[in-house]
């Protein structure tokens, strides 16, 4: 028989089989381990929350600046297919912490809820910081360490290594919930430094992506000066991921915004590739090519270029010079051609933005590492959550939700382990 290799948590187990302690280790203090400590202390275990940053909750506060969008009012049967290849996977996690679940537990903690006219669930108040502190209060009184500027730094036989205001130190627990996001803004603590640990003790792991991210294009000198910063609403884009309604932003480097980040998956595959991605823009989703080209026919012929498209087509600003970006020789098209062009613009992409700067990111652990109650096969008493696990998701309250959901089904899987343990 092969000699078992020595996991991490063979010391844990060690110190639980003689105290009969359930101590548990949540590392990160974001969304997923934040309801994962709600759970297990709830159920009577001892939870400590280790989070490096020197306040829990950065990425969630600062998602909250512009009006928490904490999950959204569609009908569920479409919300849970909003998670492209880990629908399936997701779905047992989601069905036990639905979208009306989340807006139920936001009001038992104070915070009335709302459907923006997108379908998006906003708190009423607009903001985070009174959810998060309503929150962290009811995870003190039921008894939640929580430790901040204590930064996991890896794993020894007797337990986490952690770096904390007095040194390094050794802790032990009888089962430990890894939360530490993936690698979208590092500075608030998602660096995605643990790739490389959980890679050495043979966890699988999907190389992390950027997700919901803006895209570079090679702008004229001209576009990116005069329009950088400007909105470009009332269009729709196509991609693979189909034809959405919206709007998006110019950046000196490209497009960022809703729109986009829509699409974004499947752009950044196909640049991924196929080295090229095209974001095709209909700037009058409203009127049909046969319309428009009447409306554009009936211009005279000494108006201008610019006459033409703001009179026939409602066209100028920035739409008028992305056309002319897009489609060079559009002054020179008839009525029909130029109908055509403005229906189907060209956005030609050259790569996604970094993984730092994108909202969320892709990739991360593989759902084959782990098991149906989220422990690390490779790492037995082990478990992970949130947004290192390898699923996407569009903004919209996608991405809150399954955090939350995730948190609370490693919660579950963490205290049936346990208890399996104790038989």
């Amino acid at each position: 028989m092969a000699k078992r290799r020595r996991t991490a948590y063979d010391g844990a187990r060690d110190f639980r089989a003689e105290t009969m302690a359930r101590r548990i280790g949540i590392v990160g203090g974001g969304p997923a381990g934040l309801m994962a400590a709600e759970v297990l202390s709830a159920r009577g275990h001892a939870v400590t929350v280790l989070e490096a940053m020197p306040t829990i909750g950065r990425k969630f506060l600062l998602a909250g600046k512009s009006g928490l969008n904490i999950t959204h009012s569609e009908p569920y049967a479409r919300f849970a297919t909003r998670f492209s290849a880990a629908n399936a996977r997701l779905r047992t996690a989601l069905d036990a912490f639905t979208p009306d679940d989340l807006r139920a537990w936001a009001l038992g903690l104070g915070t009335e809820t709302f459907v923006g006219t997108s379908g998006r669930v906003f708190p009423t108040v607009m903001k985070a910081s009174p959810l998060l502190r309503a929150w962290r209060a009811r995870l003190e009184k039921q008894g939640v360490d929580i430790r901040v500027r204590h930064r996991w730094t890896g794993f020894s036989p007797d337990g986490l290594r952690v770096d904390t205001p007095e040194g390094e130190a050794v802790l032990a627990f009888d089962a430990v919930l890894l939360a530490l996001g993936g690698a979208s803004w590092p500075r608030l603590g998602s660096d995605a430094a643990w790739v490389e640990e959980l890679a050495e003790q043979g966890v699988g792991i999907a190389p992390l992506r950027p997700a919901n991210c803006g895209f570079d294009v090679d702008w004229s000198p001209f576009l990116a000066e005069r329009f950088a910063g400007a909105p470009v609403k009332g269009v729709t884009a196509q991609s693979a991921a189909g034809t959405i309604p919206g709007e998006f932003v110019i950046s000196k480097t490209g497009i960022e915004g809703s729109l986009v980040y829509a699409h974004a998956a499947a752009l950044r595959d196909a640049l991924a590739q196929d080295g090229a991605a095209t974001l095709v823009l209909d700037l009058v989703p409203g009127r049909t090519q046969e319309r428009l080209a009447a409306d554009l026919s009936r211009q005279g012929g000494k108006a201008s270029f610019s006459t033409r498209l703001r009179k026939a087509a409602g066209l100028d600003g920035v739409q008028a010079a992305l056309l002319r970006e897009c489609v060079p020789a559009a002054s020179t098209l008839d009525a029909n051609a130029l109908a055509a062009a403005i229906k189907a613009v060209p956005l030609s992409l050259v790569r996604p933005r970094p993984i730092a700067e994108a909202i969320s990111s892709a990739g991360g652990i593989r759902f084959d590492a782990v098991d149906e109650t989220y422990m690390l096969k490779a790492m037995p008493g082990v478990f992970a959550a949130g947004e290192m696990l390898d699923w996407e998701a569009p903004t919209g309250g996608y991405l809150l939700t399954a955090c939350f959901a995730t948190g609370r089904a490693a919660a579950a899987g963490i205290d049936s382990w346990l208890c399996d343990q104790a038989k």
